[in-house]
This record gives structure tokens, C-alpha cells and sequence, in this order.
């Protein structure tokens, strides 16, 4: 029986995707290093935790060391490549509309962070002017309310606090004009001790990555081929999910997901590829006949040398060792089984798959998978080419 290759048609289209307009309507500005950057406006008052989440996001901060974070006392930007660029801007807790210093045109998404234990006039009152000043210079800015520090209340109490946040600001803007009854304001309750953050996180870059559509259509058709029943594009750094396919998202498996790949990370750097030093070592011509025992019956006969060409030489140099992992969930029959696939150099498969079809049918598994990281790894060189102009 012959396996025919998984069709991927569903992602084509006429148009190709560097020529299309933004999705979400935003418009990148270029960075010192040339590229095109998506910024995102991180705001919020003192010690509501703008800083704790950029740095355990981005730069691998164990939550208990939150603590020690001095304040924030003049706007730092934190670049971050996924796949697309990004430009994070942690405010001071001070900071207006008028001491910012560049338009929130330039802004694809605002996100402003509450202390869930905080006094609600101040930050709601901060939070409104800021809604106000966005949708009239930038009326496509997606706005995100992060109710941050969740872990510092119990269940009632969190959920409450959560809604009363969300009424007050939405009766404050109700207050000011009717108009702004139509504002999209997305609240997420969020922790750096759990894997809300990632989760809310994850979703507001889902809003600003143009090519979504795309990567969740390839992401479909892997788990149609595949028969699995959950699967998701991780950024590994950052353990944000990039796309995942149709199916709704789990906490429990998004947590778990989460887990293993921080595993991955803290323990992959200790092991070393075989491959990795074989693909620097030089492509050498064989050796000639007279040094070794030679097998004809004239001893003046000489293998002749053949110099590697220099496409040999660049075809082995950029082949890339794509590592891959699994774990079994639940080892009773019929069992599922968790899988680590890289995809690029920032992004990972991870899917779930029945144990039975990934012993007994992992040829195929992994056949999907090329096909799959061809088609990220081509949407993934156009928006670089559509951000760098080249």
C-alpha cells in the first residue's frame, strides 16, 4: 500500500501572503536593527506587575524572584523574535497619554495590567483615559486588561474581584459617552505563578500575527492526517502558543504542554547531537589508493581523486538536526501519547496523539511532520521578507 502525501491545499490561495493587507490592521514600525517591529504598549500603576510579566515572559525569570524587581522608573523596550518581531513596552506606573512620547497609533495592542487586590479608582481611572485617547487616534488598537496576581486571593474572592473590575470599567466608560459601549475589551485573569499568563498572553499575539489563518489551516490538516486530537505551535522561549487547530483549547493540556516543554528546555542543553559535529566536519576527498592495500591485480593502479563540489559542501552545510521527543500520559491501553517536534529555531510542534498510532504508524507521524514544517518554515521566510523588505 502506497501512503499518499497529506494534502495541504487548504492553505493555498491565489494571493500570496507578503501582497495581502494586514489582518488586524496595524502598521509595524521599523527598530535599529531594520526590522519591521509590532509594538505592544504595556501599561499599568506601580507594582501592579507590567515588569514581572515581561521579564518571566521573555527572559526566564523564575516567578519567586518577582520580588526583588525594582520599579520601573523610565520606558524600556524588549525586543522579542517569534514569528513575528515584537517590540514590548514596559511603562512607569506615571506614565499618561502626554508623557508617553509617541502616538498610540504606533501601537497594534495596549495592554494594561490591574492588581487584582488593588484600589479600583485609580488604575480604572488611568485604564478609561487611555481607552478614550486610543479609540479616537487608533480606533483598530486591540485593548487587553490583564487582572493580574490572582494567586493572592481564594477562588470567591478572585472571581468576584474579577467582575467588579470589569463592571466599573465598563460603567465608567458608559459615563463618558454611549459611543463606547462598542469598545472590544478583552479581560483575562493572570498569574506568573500558573500558566494563565502564557495562556492570556498567547492570545493577544494571536490578534497581531497576520498569517494565523495559515499556520491553524496547516496545524488542521497535520491533525486530520495524523489522528490527533489536539496540537499546537509553541514558541519555545517563551512557551506562548502560536497557532493551534480548530479543536477549543484545554487548560489542562495547554498546562501540560507548558510543563513539558519547560522540561525540554531545562534539560535539552545538557545533551549533545551527534549530528551537530559531524555537520561541521569537512567534506574530504576518499583517500588514495596506496596508502591502503589495494584490491586490483595491478599494484600501479591509483583511485582517482574527485574534489567535492561546492554544492555538496553547501547542501550538508545547511542540513538542520530537528530534534524530537514523546512521553506517554497514560500508559494503560489505549494510552495517549505527547510529542515534541522542532519546527524552526523558535518553534515546536507539540500534539497529542493515541500511543497505538504513534508506535504503529510513527513512520507516517513523522512524514506529516515534514510536510508540516515546510509549509511553517516558508510562512515564516515571507513574513520575514514582508518585515526586512528584502
Amino acid at each position: 500500500m502506497v501512503n499518499v502525501p497529506p494534502s495541504y491545499a487548504a492553505t493555498s490561495t491565489s494571493t500570496p501572503i507578503a501582497q495581502r493587507p494586514p489582518l488586524n490592521g496595524h502598521r509595524p514600525s521599523s527598530g535599529n536593527d531594520g526590522v519591521a517591529r509590532t509594538k505592544v504598549l504595556l501599561l499599568g500603576l506601580r507594582r501592579a506587575g507590567k515588569t514581572s510579566i515581561s521579564q518571566v515572559l521573555f527572559n526566564h525569570l523564575a516567578p519567586k524572584q518577582t520580588f526583588y524587581l525594582e520599579t520601573t522608573m523610565r520606558i524600556t523596550k524588549h525586543p522579542f523574535d517569534s514569528v513575528i518581531p515584537l517590540e514590548i513596552w514596559d511603562c512607569p506606573g506615571n506614565v499618561t497619554v502626554d508623557t508617553l512620547g509617541a502616538p498610540l497609533s504606533q501601537f497594534a495592542t495596549m495592554i494594561f495590567v490591574i492588581d487584582i487586590r488593588d484600589l479600583y479608582n485609580q488604575p480604572i481611572s488611568r485604564l478609561v483615559e487611555f481607552i478614550v485617547a486610543a479609540y479616537q487616534e487608533n480606533p483598530n488598537m486591540s485593548l487587553e486588561v490583564f487582572v493580574h496576581k490572582a494567586e493572592k486571593l481564594q477562588e470567591d474572592d478572585k472571581i468576584e474581584n474579577f467582575r467588579q473590575i470589569h463592571e466599573r470599567v465598563s460603567d465608567r466608560l458608559l459615563d463618558i459617552s454611549a459611543e463606547y459601549e462598542q469598545v472590544q475589551l478583552n479581560f483575562h485573569l493572570t498569574s506568573v505563578y500558573d500558566h494563565s499568563l502564557h495562556e492570556a498572553f498567547s492570545k493577544v499575539l494571536h490578534k497581531l500575527v497576520d498569517s494565523l489563518p495559515y499556520l491553524e489551516d496547516l496545524l488542521n490538516v497535520f491533525c486530520a492526517n495524523s489522528q490527533s486530537p489536539k496540537a499546537f505551535l509553541f514558541d519555545t522561549a517563551s512557551r506562548l502558543y502560536i497557532a493551534t487547530d480548530a479543536s477549543p483549547v484545554d487548560s489542562a493540556t495547554f498546562n501540560l504542554c507548558c510543563d513539558y516543554l519547560q522540561m525540554l528546555n531545562s534539560f535539552g542543553s545538557l545533551y549533545k547531537f551527534a549530528t551537530t559535529d559531524a555537520r561541521r566536519l569537512p567534506i574530504t576527498p576518499p583517500p588514495p589508493a596506496s596508502s591502503a592495500p589495494s584490491l586490483s591485480p595491478s599494484s600501479d593502479t591509483t583511485t582517482p581523486t574527485v574534489p567535492a563540489s561546492p554544492d555538496a559542501v553547501t547542501r550538508v552545510s545547511r542540513d538542520r538536526f530537528y530534534p524530537s521527543a514523546s512521553t506517554s500520559l497514560h500508559p494503560s491501553t489505549p494510552g495517549t501519547t505527547l510529542t515534541y517536534h522542532l519546527i524552526t529555531p523558535q518553534l515546536a510542534l507539540l500534539a497529542l496523539l493515541p500511543t497505538s498510532v504513534y508506535e504503529g504508524r510513527r513512520g507516517l507521524i513523522e512524514f506529516n511532520v515534514v510536510f508540516f514544517r515546510e509549509g511553517v518554515q516558508e510562512i515564516c521566510q515571507v513574513e520575514k521578507e514582508a518585515r526586512t523588505g528584502g
